[in-house]
C-alpha cells in the first residue's frame, strides 16, 4: 500500500517511511497544495485540511501540522508557529522571553490519516523548555531553543535520537499503533 504525504517539506516522507517501512506502507511525497483553515486547534487545522482534499478526489494521504505552544505565552505561538519562525524567528521568541522565569514548552505534532476510507488523527506531544540562546547546527524551525532534557537543544540532537523524542515520532508511533490495531494480521 502506498500513502501519499502531502506536504512542502520532503524530509518529513523519510521520516515517516522510518516508521512505517516495517508496516508494507510506501510514502509518497506529494506536494498537494490545500487550503489551511486558520484557529488556534492543531487538530482542527488537520481535520479541515483532510476534508478539503477528500473534496478534491484525495484518499490514502497523511498531512500534518505541528506547532510550539509556550507556557508564559499563553500557548504562542501555537498553530501560528511557520508564520512566526518566518517573521521574528527564534531571536524574536527569545526577545519575548527575555527575563521569564516559566520557560515551559511543548511541541505539539497532529497527524491526519486517510488510510482505507477510515480517517484516523492523533497528537504526539514532546515536553521541554526553551533555552536563553540558540545552540546547535541540526535540526530547523524552533529546534535551536527548545530543549526536551534541559541539556540539549533539538538542533544539537543526532536525527535518529530526536526522532526518538520528538512530538512528530511520538505522534508518527501512535498512527503506527491505531492501524495496525485496525488491519487484520
Amino acid at each position: 500500500m502506498k500513502l501519499k504525504v502531502i506536504t512542502s517539506n520532503p524530509g518529513k516522507v523519510a521520516e515517516y517511511q522510518n516508521e512505517f517501512g516495517h508496516l508494507g506502507i510506501e510514502m509518497v511525497h506529494c506536494p498537494l497544495p490545500y487550503d489551511e483553515v486558520q484557529t488556534s486547534d492543531l487538530g482542527e487545522v488537520v481535520a479541515k485540511g483532510m476534508e478539503a482534499l477528500r473534496s478534491k478526489g484525495t484518499s490514502d494521504f497523511i498531512i500534518d501540522d505541528t506547532g510550539l505552544f509556550i507556557d508564559s505565552l499563553k500557548g504562542f505561538p501555537g498553530v501560528w508557529s511557520a508564520y512566526v519562525q518566518k517573521t521574528i524567528g527564534n531571536p524574536g521568541i527569545l526577545r519575548l522571553m527575555e527575563g521569564e522565569e516559566d520557560r515551559g514548552a511543548e511541541f505539539r505534532t497532529c497527524i491526519g490519516c486517510d488510510i482505507g476510507g477510515e480517517t484516523i488523527i492523533v497528537t504526539g506531544i514532546c515536553r521541554g523548555r526553551i533555552t536563553t540562546g540558540e545552540r546547535g547546527e541540526g535540526g530547523f524551525g524552533f529546534d535551536p531553543i527548545f530543549t526536551h532534557d534541559g541539556r540539549r537543544t533539538f538542533s544539537e540532537l543526532p536525527l535518529d535520537e530526536k526522532n526518538s523524542v520528538s512530538h512528530r515520532g511520538n505522534a508518527a508511533r501512535l498512527l503506527v499503533e491505531e492501524i495496525k490495531k485496525r488491519r487484520p494480521a
